[in-house]
Order: structure tokens, then C-alpha cells, then sequence
């Protein structure tokens, strides 16, 4: 999987949950940085990844995320070889 493409999907469904369109990624990204990243846009942005990348999260793994950095890898890790169109 391209990580450039993950990041430019990625930013795509940041800026549609977080109703944003000046959202732009960085590794370090948390949920600090986002004024509207609060628990249920944090499930529904979750929801929105798990949709677009055809992957689905564990619990341990979502309490795993700190940053943009870490969901990214995990979804490289889910992805795997698949490409995405």
C-alpha cells in the first residue's frame, strides 16, 4: 500500500468528520490539534476508515492510536499488499 495515497484518503475523511477543510496531516496530529475531535467524531472518523480501506479495527488496536503517525501504520498493516482504487 502507497503511504501517500493512505495520507491523501486519510485527509479526506479527516476533513469531512471534522468538518475542516484546512485539516492537513502530520504524523504528530492528535486529537488535541482538531477542534471538533471529540469521542463520537473519533468513532465515526474510525468508521469512516474502516469503510474506505475495507478493514476492520480491534479495540486493543484503536486504544493503541496516539497520533496520525500510529493509525497510518496500522492501516499499512491492515492493507497489506491491497491496492486501493
Amino acid at each position: 500500500m502507497d503511504r501517500p495515497l493512505i495520507i491523501e484518503k486519510l485527509t479526506t475523511i479527516f476533513r469531512t468528520v471534522f468538518n475542516d477543510e484546512a485539516i492537513v496531516l502530520r504524523n504528530d496530529l492528535t486529537a488535541n490539534d482538531v477542534a471538533n475531535w471529540d469521542s463520537l467524531t473519533h468513532m465515526m472518523m474510525i468508521g469512516e476508515v474502516e469503510k474506505d480501506f475495507s478493514i476492520k479495527f480491534k479495540l486493543k488496536e484503536l486504544g493503541k492510536l496516539e497520533d496520525v503517525k500510529s493509525l497510518v501504520d496500522l492501516i499499512e498493516t491492515k492493507v497489506g499488499g491491497q491496492r486501493l482504487l
